[in-house]
């Protein structure tokens, strides 16, 4: 069986799309794996440019601090990406020359590679191609908007796909996007025709899914950091989050202007 996490999918997917309670999936004959498969974890990330990052958030912050912020977000999703065990991590950075040499700089012990492609949808299919290509036989993908995402979530995905035989994990987020995706070989028609920086993602994917009878395991609802409201969640400032940064700027910002 998969391993759950602490709680269960939203409901709201498991009534809409008819996803299991217990195990996420949707009816589909599951195979246990024999063998152990070579993880890769993919981060999608941009290089902290005042005003070109969490643009949302200017107002109420300035662009340099959105950019502050960000740059406290990316070290935390780093800090706590790197601690996991038997799972290779692969950087795909947006940006040219100089987002390659900060990267590199920044991650000396991760794989840095450009993102390629116009859309969101495009440039996670390439990512995920080119990990796979590279001999790896189950791949997940996160981005740096949630800095408080648990690990066990990410170790959850993994080992639903050491499970199953060609489904896909997906985790979704409050704003109806997803913080996660997972996959043990490329499911293309998943990033396509999707409306991408809406809040119709998780449907539409979901959608998606079923059409094409892929195998779909949710993880717990989670939270991304995009609005000015997500600034004043009491969960960011919490000790044990395991954003530190994060928090520490938070708790300056909202003292600064109190």
């Amino acid at each position: 069986m998969f391993l759950l996490c602490s709680s269960q999918p939203d409901v709201h997917w498991q009534r809409l799309y008819g996803i299991s309670t217990v195990t996420g999936n949707l009816p589909h004959k599951q195979k246990v794996m024999p063998d152990k498969l070579k993880k890769a974890l993919l981060i999608f990330a941009k290089q902290p440019v005042p005003g070109k990052v969490k643009t949302r958030l200017s107002p109420p912050l300035l662009p340099e601090e959105a950019a502050g912020l960000y740059l406290c977000m990316l070290g935390d999703v780093l800090s706590r990406a790197a601690t996991l065990p038997d799972v290779e991590k692969f950087l795909f950075f947006d940006g040219g020359d100089d987002a390659l040499e900060y990267f590199r700089g920044r991650c000396p012990a991760m794989t840095c590679i450009p993102q390629r492609g116009k859309e969101l949808g495009e440039r996670m299919e390439n990512a995920l191609r080119e990990v796979f290509s590279m001999g790896n036989g189950a791949a997940v993908v996160i981005g740096t908007d949630s800095p408080d995402l648990p690990l066990a979530f990410i170790a959850s995905a993994f080992a639903r796909l050491e499970q199953g035989e060609n489904g896909v994990v997906v985790g979704p987020s409050e704003d109806g996007g997803y913080y996660l995706v997972g996959m043990a070989r490329l499911h293309r028609r998943l990033f396509r025709n999707i409306p991408w920086s809406s809040d119709r993602v998780m449907e539409e994917t979901l959608k998606s899914a079923a059409d094409a009878e892929i195998a779909v395991s949710l993880l717990p609802l989670w939270r991304d950091v995009d609005t000015e409201t997500d600034l004043h969640r009491p969960e960011l400032r919490d000790e044990g989050n395991g954003a530190p940064l994060t928090r520490e700027f938070l708790l300056n910002w909202l003292k600064e202007t109190s």
